[in-house]
């Protein structure tokens, strides 16, 4: 009898962009994201959207390792090549015309990990 081997309790869940540009964040201030950002460091919410092929998944992915009490992390590219992570603090993925879209709200704790141009305002 084969077991599934059990993700550890500090392994993070993670979505990685391996195609395409860097993802462009953008500042998120409303209430809702306001307490998701509370913490002992000061941090701000971002959103980026990209395209997927399984959208539906990847936002599994995030409830999944939420629910066990894991982190889920966001590792992508950026404009010098270097890869970043962000914790993912909320995930919705979404149909549109083009195909499926998934949206991210991230916890940036430093403003340097996510370079300035890629920050909207």
């Amino acid at each position: 009898m084969e077991y599934e081997e059990q993700p550890k309790r500090d392994e993070a869940a993670y979505i990685t962009i391996v195609e395409g540009p860097p993802p462009e964040f953008a500042e998120v201030e409303t209430e809702w994201t306001a307490s998701l950002a509370e913490g002992p460091s000061p941090a701000v919410v971002a959103m980026c959207e990209t395209r997927t092929l399984n959208g539906e998944v990847l936002v599994e992915r995030c409830r999944q390792a939420w629910q066990e009490g894991r982190p889920a992390r966001l590792d992508f590219p950026q404009p010098d090549g270097a890869r970043a992570e962000l914790e993912i603090i909320a995930a919705r993925s979404e149909q549109v015309p083009e195909g499926q879209k998934l949206i991210l709200w991230v916890r940036v704790e430093d403003f340097e990990e996510v370079q300035e141009d890629d920050l909207e305002y």
